[in-house]
């Protein structure tokens, strides 16, 4: 094993394009057809040598994050160590930029970064698909967050296909204050659905698929098209529980956005525009919490 002085990754957020979810399985999760797009906005995890582990951050939203061994980048680099039998001796540094609990996978990205940060810094040349399979036991999203561009993850969205993308889509995410908890959202999804009349459960609700509209959008780069086609099965939650993102779903559309959508789990929202113009005109009406970004983007990327 050789050792590094310092090494940095960048790692993208996500955007569902599509989130076909469905019904709760015994374990308690759901079964997914979740369309991934990694867009330009990144979190930097730089790991270096250190007597034991250890995790700081800064930038956005970091006083809501957990810089202790919960952390799933520290989770990350704890359960890399134990794959080739050594300590995790590193101090992780990460700089964020995704939001917090905002549906675009900020935590994942930062397990992902942390993946191949401490796998360079420590010289292990982990095989790739040995690197995916300690994403998946990480969380649903942080397979995706290693591999980026874009892809269909399914089973709880970690199993993924890589898909063609054949143009780059214009963004724009507009932060809420304050965060969503994934599991509460589902908790709301199947609620609803039984308050709609059905039920929740595997038997009660259609197997998810991916829209081949959508996926022939992405394949062409047809922005109208991938508009036409977006699709969140937990937006309607996500309002249920913030009520308020309503109001910025209709002022992105208002000032020109093609789409506008939950991302994830919320409450980030995601508007897809027809070009950078747009984009810029958006932005300035949603205010500072609103970010331009363009998909897709590269996955856990080691920085020079």
């Amino acid at each position: 094993m050789t050792a590094t002085a310092a090494v940095t990754v960048r790692v993208p957020a996500k955007v569902n394009v599509q989130l076909a979810v469905g019904g709760r399985r015994p374990d308690g999760f759901h079964d997914l057809a979740n369309v991934f797009l990694a867009v330009g906005l990144y979190d930097h995890v730089t790991a270096s040598p250190a007597p034991d582990l250890r995790i700081t951050g800064e930038g956005r939203d970091i006083a809501s994050v957990p810089l202790d061994p919960s952390n799933l980048a520290a989770r990350a680099a704890v359960a890399l160590a134990a794959r080739h039998g050594i300590e995790p001796r590193v101090h992780l540094h990460i700089r964020k930029d995704i939001p917090v609990a905002g549906g675009m996978a900020g935590g994942s990205a930062d397990a992902a970064g942390a993946l191949v940060a401490c796998d360079a810094l420590w010289g292990l040349g982990t095989p790739r698909e040995d690197l995916l399979a300690i994403c998946a036991e990480l969380g649903s999203d942080v397979p995706f967050s290693l591999a980026g561009g874009a892809a269909l993850g399914e089973g709880r969205g970690e199993i993924l296909t890589p898909l063609e993308v054949g143009g780059t889509f214009s963004w724009v995410f507009a932060a809420a204050d304050g965060g969503l908890s994934t599991p509460a959202v589902y908790r709301e999804c199947d609620r609803l659905r039984r308050e709609q009349g059905g039920g929740d459960g595997i038997g009660d609700v259609p197997a998810p698929q991916a829209d081949p509209r959508l996926l022939e959008a992405l394949r062409a780069g047809d922005v109208h098209g991938l508009a036409a086609a977006l699709a969140n099965d937990l937006q309607a939650a996500a309002l249920s529980l913030r009520p308020d993102l309503a109001r910025t779903l209709r002022a992105g559309a208002d000032a020109g956005a093609l789409a506008a959508l939950v991302s994830g789990s919320g409450p980030t929202c995601a508007f897809l525009v027809s070009d950078g113009e747009t984009a810029a005109k958006v932005a300035h009406t949603l205010g500072p919490a609103a970010r331009p970004a363009l998909s897709p983007a590269p996955g856990a990327t080691l920085l020079p």
